[in-house]
C-alpha cells in the first residue's frame, strides 16, 4: 500500500496553490499509508522537475530543502510502501518515462510487468529500478507518442487495459500543465473537488485540509482533473459517473491533538468513536435501521448462515462478533481470514449472508473474498471505517462505523467501532427474525449507550497501566489467556503487542493452556488473563480463576483484567487493572483498552515508532 496525491490548481497569482505545498502536506497526512520512501513530480516551464529519497518523509523534505524545485500549479506525489525492488532512491516514485517528460506513480501491483518489461526490453527500453511502476511508465509513455497521439487520458486508458493485478497511477507530463491523469483498478482512487483547483488522493486525507468534498470512483476508471475540471471514463473511453459525497471530519481530527503519537490520540478517540458508530441508528418508530440496507428484510429474514470475512485486528472483531451474533439470533457464525476463505471452496448459497469487515474497505484479500462471495449467490454486508472504497460500494448492504480518520498503523478505535457495529448488526437481525422482543433490544442498546463513560473510566486510570509497561520494556515475551468473548481479546492483545514491540507475543484459550502451551511458563514470564465477569456464567469465572492459579504456579508473572467488585481475583493476580461492570458479551469493549494502552506504553519505553511499525502499512491493499 502506498500514499499518492495529485493536484491541479490555478497559479498562485491567480488564487491557486502552490502544488508543492499541497503535495508536501497530502504526504504527511498519508504517510501511514507507506514509509520506505517519498517523492514528487511538479510541472513547470515545460518540463518535468522530481525529488525522490528513500526513508521516511522527512529525508525528501530535507532533499527539497537541499535542491529546491520550480514554482507549480501541477504535480504528484508519493509515499512507498516496497513491493517490487528495496526502499532505495533508485526504486523511489516518481517514474519518468519518454525522456523525461512524463512522471508516473503507483499504488498496487501489477502481475504482469516481467512480461510488459521484455517487450519493452525487446523495442529498445531502458530500466534503472526493479520496479513494476517504471514498467508502467514506459508503456505509457510509448502508447501516449504513439496510438495515443499525445493523448494522456488515451494513454491511460490502453495502458490500463493491458495491466493486470491491483493499482492505481496518477501521471502528469511535461507537454500538458494543469493536467493529471490517473486510472484505478481494485486499488484506492478518491479525488477531490475544489473552487480552482482538483485534487487526487488515495484517501481523503489527502486533501482534507483544502476541501471536504469528494468523488468516489468505480472500478475500471481514468480520470483526469484540471483546475476547474474533472472527467471519469472506463478503460475503453466511455463516458462514466462518480458519486460524489461530503466528509464527514475536518483536518483536525487527522492531528495528533496534544498525544505524542496518533495511537495514544486514538486510543483516547474510542469513546466517541463508540458513541458516533451507535448515532442515529434508529428510524422514527425506534426500530434499528442499517446505513444503506439494499436487501430485501425478507431475504435477511430468510438467512440460515453468516460468515464473517476479515483479516488482522478486523478477524479478531469478527470473533467476538460471533458469540453475540450466534446468542441473539440463533444463526451459525463462520469466521474466515479473508485470504484463505476462496481458496478451500467454500460452501456459500443465497441464503448465507456474508460479512466483511474493514477498517479502510480496499483490504483485498477482503475485497477479493467477497467477489467470490457474490459470485457464489451470497448476499454480502460491508462493516467499514471509510465512506466510498471499494469494499461497501460493491456490497448489497453497508454498516459505517464513524471512528474518524485512524492514522496509526496498529489499529484501536476502528477495533472498538468494529465490534459495536457487528453488535448493532447482530441485534438488527435479532429484530427482523423476533429472537428477541423489542424490550430486551432497547435493554442492550441502553447498555450500549453506557459504554463510551465505561471506556473514559479506563482511560482515566491509564498511568497505573503505562507504569506497569514502562517496568517490563526489557520483557521478551507477554502470553495473554481468555475464555469466551475474552479469548479474542486476548488475541488481540497478543497482536498489538508484536505489531508495536517487536517481540513475542501469543493469545490463548484459557482452557488450552493444559493441551499444550502450559510447557511455556517458565519463573518470572508474564501472563495477561482477561477474567469473565462473576455475574455471568459462573462456572467460566471460576474456570479462568483456576487457569490464573495454574500458571502462577509455575511461576509466572499474573497481570489480570477483572471487573470492579471481583475480589475473588486479588489473592492470584500480582497486578489487577479492574475495568467496569458491564454485560459479558460488552466487556471486550472495555477488557481490550487496557491491553491497546500497554502495547503503546511499552513500545515507547523501548523508543520505538508507535505510529509506523517497522515492515507494516495500514491497510493492505495487495494480495
Amino acid at each position: 500500500m502506498c500514499g499518492i496525491v495529485g493536484y491541479a490548481g490555478l497559479d498562485a497569482s491567480a488564487g491557486g496553490h502552490p502544488a508543492l505545498e499541497v503535495i508536501m502536506e497530502g504526504l504527511r497526512r498519508l504517510e501511514y499509508r507507506g514509509y520506505d520512501s517519498a517523492g514528487v513530480a511538479l510541472v513547470a516551464d515545460g518540463s518535468i522537475s522530481v525529488r525522490k529519497k528513500a526513508g521516511k518523509l522527512a529525508n525528501l523534505v530535507a532533499e527539497i530543502e537541499e535542491h529546491p524545485l520550480p514554482a507549480s500549479s501541477t504535480g504528484i506525489g508519493h509515499t512507498r510502501w516496497a513491493t517490487h525492488g528495496g526502499p532505495t532512491d533508485v526504486n523511489a516514485h516518481p517514474h519518468l518515462a519518454d525522456e523525461g517528460r512524463l512522471a508516473v506513480i503507483h499504488n498496487g501491483i501489477i502481475e504482469n510487468f516481467a512480461v510488459l518489461k521484455q517487450e519493452l526490453l525487446a523495442r529498445g527500453h531502458e530500466f534503472a529500478s526493479e520496479t513494476d511502476t517504471e514498467v508502467a511508465a514506459a508503456l505509457i509513455g510509448e502508447i501516449f507518442r504513439g496510438e495515443a497521439d499525445g493523448d494522456l487520458t488515451r494513454a491511460l486508458q490502453l495502458a490500463s487495459s493491458r495491466f493486470e493485478g491491483a493499482f492505481t497511477l496518477l501521471a502528469v507530463h511535461a507537454e500538458l500543465p494543469g493536467v493529471v491523469v490517473a486510472s484505478r483498478r481494485n486499488s484506492p482512487l478518491v479525488v477531490g473537488l475544489g473552487e480552482g483547483e482538483n485534487f487526487l488522493g488515495s484517501d481523503v486525507s489527502g486533501f482534507i485540509d483544502y476541501t471536504r468534498r469528494a468523488v468516489e470512483l468505480d472500478q475500471d476508471q481514468v480520470v483526469t482533473i484540471t483546475p476547474d475540471s474533472y472527467s471519469i471514463t472506463d478503460f475503453a473511453g466511455n463516458p462514466a459517473q462518480g458519486r460524489e459525497f461530503t466528509v464527514d471530519w475536518d483536518a483536525a481530527a487527522a492531528e495528533k491533538g496534544g498525544f505524542d503519537s496518533f495511537m495514544a490520540k486514538e486510543i483516547h478517540d474510542q469513546p466517541q468513536a463508540v458513541a458516533d458508530t451507535l448515532l442515529g441508528r434508529s428510524d422514527a418508530s425506534g426500530k434499528l435501521a442499517l446505513d444503506e440496507l439494499r436487501i430485501d428484510p425478507a431475504e435477511l429474514k430468510d438467512i440460515d448462515k453468516i460468515v464473517v470475512l476479515a483479516c488482522g485486528t478486523s478477524a479478531y472483531a469478527a470473533h467476538v462478533a460471533k458469540y453475540a451474533i450466534e446468542h441473539w439470533c440463533r444463526i451459525p457464525v463462520d469466521v474466515e481470514l479473508s485470504h484463505e476463505f476462496r481458496y478451500r471452496d467454500p460452501i456459500v448459497s443465497p441464503s448465507t449472508l456474508v460479512v466483511t469487515i474493514s477498517q479502510s474497505g480496499e483490504t483485498m484479500d477482503t475485497l477479493m473474498a467477497l467477489r467470490y462471495a457474490k459470485e457464489q449467490g451470497a448476499r454480502t454486508l460491508a462493516i467499514c471505517n471509510t465512506n466510498g472504497s471499494s469494499i461497501p460500494r460493491e456490497s448489497d448492504a453497508v454498516l459505517y462505523t464513524h471512528a474518524g480518520p485512524e492514522i496509526a498503523v496498529a489499529s484501536t478505535k476502528a477495533f472498538l467501532a468494529q465490534i459495536t457495529a457487528t453488535y448493532l448488526l447482530g441485534l438488527y437481525l435479532a429484530q427482523l427474525r423476533g429472537n428477541l422482543y423489542a424490550g430486551e433490544i432497547a435493554d442492550l442498546l441502553s447498555d450500549m449507550a453506557d459504554i463510551p463513560a465505561k471506556i473514559q473510566h479506563v482511560l482515566d486510570r491509564e498511568d497505573e497501566i503505562i507504569e506497569l509497561a514502562r517496568s517490563m520494556a526489557h520483557t521478551t515475551s507477554v502470553l495473554f489467556l481468555g475464555r469466551h468473548v475474552g479469548f479474542p481479546v486476548a488475541m488481540e492483545g497478543a497482536l498489538k503487542l508484536k505489531e508495536l514491540a517487536y517481540i513475542h507475543a501469543e493469545g490463548f484459550a484459557a482452557g488450552e493452556l493444559k493441551h499444550g502451551p502450559i510447557a511455556l511458563i517458565d519463573d518470572g514470564q508474564p501472563v495477561f488473563v482477561v477474567v469473565p465477569s462473576p455475574r455471568g456464567r459462573h462456572s467460566m469465572h471460576s474456570k479462568v480463576v483456576s487457569n490464573i492459579q495454574e500458571v502462577r504456579a509455575r511461576g509466572a508473572r499474573t497481570l489480570v483484567i477483572a471487573e470492579e467488585g471481583d475480589e475473588t481475583v486479588s489473592a492470584y493476580g500480582e497486578w489487577v487493572f479492574r475495568v467496569p461492570e458491564t454485560k459479558t458479551l460488552l466487556m471486550p469493549l472495555l477488557a481490550v483498552v487496557p491491553l491497546q494502552i500497554f502495547a503503546c506504553a511499552l513500545a515507547g519505553a523501548k523508543g520505538l515508532n508507535v505510529d509506523q511499525p517497522r515492515n507494516l502499512a495500514k491497510s493492505v491493499t495487495v494480495e
